[in-house]
């Protein structure tokens, strides 16, 4: 695999654009990420997403970051400024997203470096979390949208940098809107057991919006798939 050509390569500005369209994505479901947490959980999910948005902001108008270590490094800092238990975790996931690359020291990752990161992210979520695939959490996006990402760059040394992440933001979506047929395991969902069934959970939609923001930081489009949270 060939992680070098011209399309496997994500454009120079895909931190911003990531980063950008993903605060797009959070803030316009805030609301409906926060009635699924209301339902399965204990309800404050929402009032977080919109907290981390407001210390990215904040971030951002303190110190336009250049480069795409330091727009995901404001991201993750916004995150890690949150209480709760999402918080911590979102914000060490998007740490080490923040490191794809950083030995290249490129404006951008290759994409094979971003999904080595979203693996490295996941490990560390899963680690503190203590979560796995079925509990019900984040992880129930994150970890098919990682093995979408490496299948898909594995099968054909033709496919691109964004069908690669088509693949993944499919795949990621799949994963959260399961989540409406399980009972949480983990988390403050699990609080509340059969009440949590039918109900996607917050915490893999969001998850989901991350996947589908870079692949529309990616592809140029700047917007990401909202409209089947529910």
């Amino acid at each position: 695999m060939n992680d070098q050509t011209p399309s496997r390569t994500l454009p120079a500005g895909f931190g911003r654009a990531f980063v950008l369209t993903l605060r797009e994505a959070l803030v316009g479901s805030a609301d409906e990420l926060g009635d699924l947490d209301r339902r399965a959980g204990d309800g404050d999910f929402g009032t977080n997403v919109r907290t981390a948005m407001k210390h990215l902001d904040r971030n951002l108008e303190a110190d336009e970051p250049s480069r795409y270590r330091e727009w995901l490094t404001a991201l993750y800092m916004a995150w890690l400024g949150v209480g709760g238990t999402s918080g911590p975790l979102f914000g060490m996931f998007f740490r080490d997203l923040a490191k794809a690359g950083e030995e290249a020291g490129t404006a951008a990752p290759t994409i094979a470096q971003f999904t080595d990161a979203l693996a490295a992210g996941q490990a560390t979520v899963q680690r503190y979390g203590e979560a796995k695939v079925g509990d019900k959490t984040m992880i129930d996006s994150l970890d098919p949208a990682v093995t979408a990402l490496r299948a898909a760059l594995e099968a054909d040394a033709e496919t691109t940098a964004v069908e690669a992440l088509f693949a993944a933001e499919d795949a990621a979506v799949a994963g959260a809107t399961a989540t409406a047929q399980t009972i949480a395991r983990r988390g403050r969902a699990s609080y509340v057991g059969d009440a949590s069934q039918g109900v996607i959970d917050p915490g893999s939609a969001a998850m989901a919006l991350v996947i589908s923001s870079a692949r529309a930081g990616a592809d140029g489009s700047g917007v990401a798939n909202i409209g089947w949270i529910a």
